[in-house]
């Protein structure tokens, strides 16, 4: 999850290039390749305009630019710039969040140690820091001090995993520099918003998620004992108001299978179906943006708003007039976008509806925590 090999944004070229543009476009080898190098040297580019500033959200943002990138220069490297970001002035748990990632999969040395014990003192009311702290004492074998995590998180006062940080960094890093003609293609009328859309929301996928699955595993096979049923109902109610849709999915999730009373099922239950809805809704409002400057460039302006990502979400949604309640005839589980996004998963927000899909006697799955679902 946390030390995954990213790719350069050059590789999502398909996430970029529309299906006009790949019917008009003959598939010449040469131009493709030409194309990919370019769109590698502009993120180097925006790399290098944007690691002269000395402020930590630019320079979070260039270091989240700098990740997938090799043969960087030591001193504009995802490990210089992320540093650099930790130690300016004003530098905030969403930093910290980043530093997780600079670590050696490889060495077993994921999440990095010194950035999770900083978080922990940094935002020790933020429940998504102890529920990526759960996962990892879940994975060394830790029950005692993972049930402890889960207390703790029950008694957080919000959930963020700052996507929306994330998203607000890259997205202002990105509008620092426009995409040259060759990066955008012959037959673009985008004026590089679509572009620069795929790599904020491409790039932001990478980042480090809290072990929810782990976390709903855990709450489901201790349902039987009171004070963690409790800790569990405590965290969903804080959940469903976490600050991404995969967070809100696992509080309803939660209420749903441990309440005892029907009519708070059944609530959740619902709840949860529009929650598909306005993710579905979203996903096709971003498939719109990469044939509409309009929508592209809205898009990129709330995500340079900040915010959360579920606010992000919902404010797109009522800006574009789509509405967020789930119609009474709709069925989640028959949707052909559904099953076009898992062929495609073309960023994070289009596998959140796998996830999300409420299906029966069907526990979050395996793969929750990067996005993913099978059942």
């Amino acid at each position: 999850m946390l030390g995954r090999r990213l790719l350069p944004f050059a590789l999502l070229l398909a996430a970029t290039s529309g299906p006009a543009l790949a019917a008009k476009t003959p598939a010449n080898p040469d131009l493709q390749a030409d194309r990919h190098k370019a769109l590698v040297q502009y993120q180097k580019d925006l790399v290098s305009v944007t690691a002269p500033q000395a402020d930590p959200l630019p320079l979070m943002g260039a270091a989240l630019l700098a990740r997938p990138l090799q043969d960087q220069p030591d001193f504009n490297s995802y490990h210089a710039l992320i540093d650099r970001a930790s130690a300016a002035e004003g530098a905030g748990p969403e930093i910290s969040w980043v530093r997780l990632s600079d670590c050696d999969a490889k060495g077993d040395d994921c999440p990095n140690t010194d950035a999770l014990v900083k978080l922990v003192q940094q935002a020790p009311d933020n429940a998504a820091v102890w529920l990526l702290k759960l996962g990892q004492d879940i994975r060394d074998g830790k029950n005692d001090d993972a049930r402890q995590d889960l207390a703790k998180a029950a008694s957080a006062k919000a959930y963020d995993d700052y996507t929306g940080a994330t998203l607000k960094a890259l997205a202002n890093a990105v509008t620092t520099l426009p995409p040259p003609a060759n990066v955008m293609g012959p037959l673009s009328a985008m004026n590089g918003a679509d572009v620069q859309l795929t790599l904020v929301f491409g790039l932001a996928e990478g980042q480090p998620q809290p072990a929810l699955q782990a976390t709903s595993r855990l709450c489901e096979d201790n349902a039987d004992k009171a004070s963690v049923k409790a800790d569990c109902l405590k965290l969903g109610k804080l959940l469903e108001w976490g600050s991404s849709p995969l967070a809100r999915s696992l509080g309803l999730h939660l209420r749903e299978v441990l309440a005892d009373d029907p009519a708070q099922q059944e609530d959740a239950k619902h709840l949860r179906r529009n929650l598909v809805w306005q993710v579905q809704s979203f996903s096709q409002l971003s498939l719109r943006a990469k044939g509409d400057t309009a929508v592209a460039q809205h898009l990129l302006k709330l995500a340079r708003s900040g915010g959360t990502q579920m606010s992000l979400v919902l404010t797109a949604l009522h800006d574009f007039n789509m509405p967020v309640d789930a119609p009474s005839d709709w069925d989640p589980s028959k949707g052909g976008l559904i099953l076009w996004m898992q062929r495609k998963r073309e960023h994070r927000f289009a596998t959140f509806v796998l996830a999300l899909a409420p299906r029966p006697s069907c526990r979050l799955s395996p793969g929750l925590d990067t996005g993913a679902a099978s059942c």
